[in-house]
């Protein structure tokens, strides 16, 4: 991947996409072969310590705490950090654009809506300051007028911070219309690979994963 770029994992379940996720991220035991950030092999590289390098996930089934506060929840995100002028600007920053979480914040996160649950998951991963964002269905559940505020949300999020993003979606037509390129991935290997536009007008994936 190139850095400031979104790029997409598609492919029908079962496929391996979030397990390929929990791989770059630390939290699966690694196969044979090589991951590599920023220059350096990460393969063996603990999960806290790819959090310190730059490296957070958004997991499918978001991973909110229910019992605590929106605003809890976010500053579990720093757990890593300790320089707290940044952290109060960022948690400013995420706010402003996840107004609702500004309105929740002392709400308690177990009864959001799946929409604000998952805008809290994004914001959180948000607050580690990652250099790579890993996006692991970030639609799943959600009514398709929630869907396109949070494709805007991350599009504007790679736009104005230049945060790296590797997003795992079922909403193929969705991940190919932000991202620059992608990647489908069938039974653990790589299908397909090319520019998310030419993607798009490919027959093969038109009828496979965009319903055309």
């Amino acid at each position: 991947m190139d850095e400031g770029e979104i790029v997409a994992l598609i492919g029908p379940n079962g496929a391996g996409k979030t397990t390929a996720m929990h791989a770059i991220s630390g939290l699966l035991r690694r196969s044979p072969g090589s991951i590599f950030f920023q220059g350096a092999d990460i393969s063996t590289t603990e999960a806290h310590k790819l959090v310190k390098l730059g490296i957070s996930q958004e997991p499918e089934g978001r991973g909110i705490f229910p019992n605590l506060t929106v605003l809890e929840n976010l500053n579990l995100g720093t757990y890593l950090r300790n320089d707290k002028e940044q952290i109060r600007w960022d948690r400013e920053w995420v706010m402003d654009n996840f107004p609702r979480l500004r309105e929740r914040a002392g709400q308690i996160a177990g009864t959001l809506s799946g929409g604000e649950l998952q805008m809290l998951s994004i914001a959180r991963a948000l607050m580690a300051r990652p250099k790579l964002l890993l996006m692991d269905e970030p639609s799943m559940g959600l009514a398709p007028i929630v869907v396109e505020e949070i494709f805007r949300t991350i599009t504007r999020l790679n736009r104005e911070n230049k945060t790296t993003i590797l997003l795992v979606e079922q909403n193929a037509l969705m991940a190919l219309t932000v991202s620059s390129r992608a990647y489908v991935l069938e039974v653990g290997t790589i299908a397909t690979e090319g520019r998310s536009e030419d993607m798009k007008r490919d027959e093969s994936i038109q009828k496979a994963y965009l319903g055309i």
